[in-house]
């Protein structure tokens, strides 16, 4: 159990303000123990060829340590760290062609969305 921790420790932020991993692996590289699951490609390796890890936008910070957490660095809003979920989003696709899906239930509506008005 130890050993586990301390590895878990080596590759993810858990000391960090977050939710947890950020976005899904895709679709047939996903962790679900299904039979056509081949572990090959991982939510974290096209954050990171897109170049984005570590990329900041006010207070919102994908991790240094495990580009697929969205950390809060201690002053983000939730308007920042959505805005850059979405702009990872966004890169990733143009950079592999792949749409990450969102693994954090977001809740609630943007400050100027329809649901505003």
């Amino acid at each position: 159990m130890a050993a586990q921790l301390a590895k878990r420790d080596e590759t993810q932020p858990v000391k960090d303000r977050t939710a947890g991993s950020t976005f899904r692996n895709p679709a047939g590289y996903s962790s679900t123990g299904a039979a056509d699951d081949s572990h090959a490609l991982k939510a974290w390796s096209l954050i990171d060829a897109a170049g984005l890890r570590g990329v900041e936008l006010g207070g919102a910070q994908m991790n240094p340590k495990h580009p697929n957490f969205l950390t809060n660095t201690g002053s983000a809003t939730a308007a920042e760290l959505e805005a850059l979920g979405e702009n990872v989003r966004k890169r990733v696709f143009q950079n592999s062609g792949v749409t990450l899906q969102w693994e954090i239930k977001r809740v609630g509506e943007p400050i100027g969305s329809p649901a505003d008005k």
